[in-house]
């Protein structure tokens, strides 16, 4: 990471390293694998088998790298999941991997939300293929990650716990327990971490993860309801208390309540009668919920760590950053660093990148600032839920009724919860559009993000154009997947990223 894009008020950790492994490449029965110089157990190991984890190893895996993926659950031990809405950039995101058709035929998909009961977002006025919000249980997505990883040839390695890790200038080494109790070492070129906000990756290099709560004792439950409400989605509530709803579209319905005046520590015991108390103060009625799979009560914190790359070792996910869950933007924040994350390491390890250092920095440079971001966003909103005196509900009054009537205004914040309006600063000696989302383009060879499941960089010129690319796009010539524009009015030649940003134009 660069001295310039150093978060402010914090110190390099003492045990970054910055190192070039060199790469050979060898065929095996099961397809091309890039390996390292020397011998380690594998090129990449990833911590954490969630979502974030499970699509960074089926992308890696599909780039032809060798992946061990570890999770400390065994097989078939449910996680418990909270998380429920997959965004317009995320489903790009899957798009461009051949899983988003699948995944919202899971849900149900919401054109708009309300909240507060005055501000409707219009989602459908997003430039997006998925213009709206999808409505599914995380174990829908978990479950097509996996399966694509298992495809890829990731190795998958359940109830094993992280215990310790080293580096040095050429492999990490890292020390695990297995599922019999015994001691397990693992090398690797580059270990990602991606086990969450009690990382253990994020311990073992000492990391801080500064921060604390900002609400505590909500009351989270999948229930049926006897009578369908108002809003689909909608976040609604009184001076003391607040209930966020949505519906899975299959009969069942996401519930979140919160009470001022009962703030009790997550192990208290909680039913249904809590939330349906919660939810009959908020919107005047219970709307009939019965029949809970299951209840919960947890606390949100606002952290994020202040470095997301040390030496050979990453951190992704909850790992890196957490915060309030309106918005619903976790989940989909870390699928966007693995997107991110998964082609640089893919171009370093099979010897693409020109300059293979400043291609890893990027990883902090571009997505440190967008966990910043999402961090303030969901607070303001998670902080306007909760305003109870005059002056705090007369601000959200205030704001909500801005947002309903400047379009510009709520452009910009559907923009930046959707993903759809994040992008990166232009590479060194390029210029915008480079660092922004490229749309999904209709292009003679088909749309873009159907080009873009090869995992590869997509040059896009005119009919006959066959421009010089810069010498910094960390991509093989052989790899690259070259388009036509169908509009011959069309004269500039465009390179997009593996991720679908743009890397550079050629005017």
């Amino acid at each position: 990471m660069s001295t310039a894009e150093t978060p402010k008020n914090t110190t390099r950790p003492a045990s970054t390293t910055r190192a070039t492994a060199t790469t050979t490449t060898t065929t095996t029965t099961s397809g091309t694998r890039t390996t390292g110089t020397g011998p380690t157990d594998t090129q990449v190991l990833v911590i954490g088998a969630g979502p974030t984890g499970l699509l960074l190893a089926g992308d890696l895996a599909a780039a032809g790298l060798d992946v061990t993926l570890v999770e400390r659950r065994r097989p078939g031990l449910a996680n418990m999941t909270r998380a429920f809405g997959v965004h317009a950039r995320t489903l790009e995101q899957l798009d461009a991997r051949g899983l988003a058709d699948e995944l919202v035929a899971t849900g149900t998909t919401l054109g708009s939300a309300r909240l507060f009961g005055r501000l409707d977002l219009d989602l459908t006025r997003l430039p997006s293929r998925f213009n709206h919000l999808l409505v599914t249980p995380q174990y829908e997505m978990e479950r097509l990650l996996e399966r694509r990883a298992e495809a890829a040839g990731v190795t998958f390695r359940h109830g094993t716990e992280l215990r310790d890790l080293r580096q040095d200038a050429d492999t990490v080494t890292a020390e695990f327990t297995d599922p019999e109790g015994a001691a397990l070492t693992l090398t690797a070129r580059h270990l990602v971490g991606t086990d969450g906000v009690r990382s253990a990756v994020r311990t073992a290099l000492g990391l801080p993860f500064p921060g604390g709560s900002v609400i505590r004792s909500l009351v989270l439950a999948d229930v049926r309801l006897a009578e369908e409400p108002a809003d689909s989605f909608s976040v609604s509530g009184s001076e003391d208390t607040f209930v966020f709803l949505a519906p899975f579209g299959d009969g069942w319905h996401r519930v979140m309540g919160w009470d001022r005046t009962r703030q009790l520590p997550d192990s208290e015991p909680v039913d249904l009668d809590e939330l349906r108390e919660i939810t009959r103060r908020a919107l005047g009625t219970d709307l009939g919920m019965h029949d809970p799979r299951w209840i919960s009560r947890f606390h949100s914190d606002e952290r994020q760590a202040p470095f997301y790359r040390v030496g050979r070792v990453f951190l992704a996910g909850d790992a890196a950053h957490v915060h309030s869950p309106a918005g619903g933007q976790g989940m989909n924040t870390g699928l966007q660093d693995a997107a991110n994350l998964s082609w640089k390491l893919a171009a370093v390890l099979r010897g693409d990148a020109p300059d293979p250092e400043a291609l890893l920095d990027s990883y902090q440079s571009e997505r440190h600032p967008v966990g910043a971001a999402v961090l303030r966003s969901s607070g303001a909103l998670v902080r306007l839920a909760m305003a109870h005196t005059p002056l705090t509900r007369a601000a959200r009054s205030l704001i909500t009724r801005l947002l309903g009537t400047l379009r510009p205004a709520s452009a910009r914040a559907m923009g930046m919860i959707s993903g759809i309006g994040i992008a990166y600063a232009p590479p060194a000696g390029s210029r915008r559009p480079a660092g922004r989302r490229a749309p999904d383009a209709r292009l003679r060879e088909g749309r873009l993000y159907e080009l873009l499941r090869a995992g590869e960089f997509v040059l896009i010129t005119p009919e006959g154009g066959d421009p010089t690319l810069p010498g910094n796009a960390p991509v093989a010539p052989e790899r690259l997947i070259r388009a036509t524009w169908t509009d011959p009015a069309r004269r500039t030649a465009v390179l997009v990223r593996p991720d679908g940003y743009v890397h550079w134009t050629s005017n």
